[in-house]
């Protein structure tokens, strides 16, 4: 009945030859190119396990928050005034919203002309 208790509870009879016997074991069946790959995809595996228990921690936090908020809600004090819509505030004559400003547009500057290329000089013709 411990065993549904500890997972790893199979461990607990490996020593530490048994592990060497094992991973000589594993590097022989599988050989020095292999294991790097093995130990990159096992770490990659883990990296996503926990990355999904992480995630799976936080939807059950944000729930957990969203409940509490509910909760509190509905145990607020109904008044008679919260059915009636709250009047939005005049806007300010001198406000953005009172005068919307349009940004002008203007084309960029055309570049200045090249200057016409100059004409060769000869001896003869100085």
């Amino acid at each position: 009945m411990t065993l549904f208790f500890f997972p790893a509870a199979f461990i607990e009879g490996v020593g530490g030859l048994e592990m060497i016997v094992i991973l000589t074991l594993v590097l022989v069946m599988f050989g020095g190119k292999k294991l790097p790959e093995f130990a990159r995809g096992l770490g990659k595996s883990v990296k996503e396990f926990k990355k999904a228990a992480s995630g799976v921690e936080e939807e059950f936090k944000r729930a957990l928050a969203d409940d509490e908020a509910k909760k509190y809600v509905a145990n607020l004090p109904a008044s008679s005034s919260s059915s009636d819509p709250v009047p939005a505030l005049p806007a300010p004559e001198n406000s953005i919203a009172a005068s919307p400003i349009e940004p002008e547009i203007t084309p960029p500057p055309a570049p200045p002309a090249p200057p016409p290329p100059e004409k060769p000089r000869h001896s003869a013709d100085v």
